[in-house]
């Protein structure tokens, strides 16, 4: 039998106090792996920020998704456009898509005619309450990140999620298109909150 140890981190709390210890654990991760992308999930840019100067010179490919167009109000994006350009500017990537755990799905089941929950909406409880939000959101950019091309599907990555804002959770996950959920794989937890 042959095993692995490594560091795993656990928060007594969650939210956006722990958002520079989890770039840094983050970045700690992917050295000693080898992994070379980064996913971030950013609502405003705040915690794309904290990555970012994080991340500097690291030579790691550094990846904030965002909340798509419209999310919260209609035609609008959450993401600071200043903030973006600033990031685009140092070379990181940021990218937006529909939430693979919701979407359409949660537009049914917010309506009066037709309520109740969906599959998918089951899918991202699961995750929410028996691991960590962060995990349901770091799940999703990578779902998210592989829909749109900007990761493949053959290596592993770093995903970051949060509780509301900031980031709390870190994982390794071996990505998959949206519509082969069932063969990604979440191999590491490494950092996480203990309580909900």
């Amino acid at each position: 039998m042959t095993f692995t140890s490594k560091k795993i981190y656990y928060f007594d709390t969650p939210g956006p106090a722990n958002t520079a210890d989890c770039a840094r654990f983050a970045l700690e991760r992917a050295r000693e792996t080898g992994i070379r992308s980064v996913l971030v999930a950013s609502t405003s840019g705040r915690t794309a920020e904290v990555f970012a100067e994080i991340f500097k010179g690291s030579g790691l490919e550094l990846i904030v998704v965002s909340h798509v167009v419209g999310f919260t109000r209609p035609g609008e994006w959450e993401f600071s456009a200043e903030t973006a350009g600033r990031l685009r500017n140092d070379g990181v990537k940021i990218i937006t898509g529909t939430h693979a755990l919701s979407g359409l799905e949660r537009a049914i089941s917010r309506s009066a005619k037709l309520g109740g929950s969906s599959r998918t909406e089951v899918v991202a409880e699961t995750l929410r309450r028996t691991v960590a939000i962060g995990l349901k959101v770091a799940v999703e950019c990578v779902l998210i990140a592989a829909d749109q091309g900007a990761i493949g599907v053959d290596k592993e990555v770093i995903a970051v999620g949060g509780t509301a804002t900031g980031a709390d959770t870190v994982c390794v996950i071996r990505p998959a298109h949206t519509a082969g959920f069932f063969d990604l794989q979440v191999r590491e937890i490494v950092a996480m909150p203990r309580n909900r």
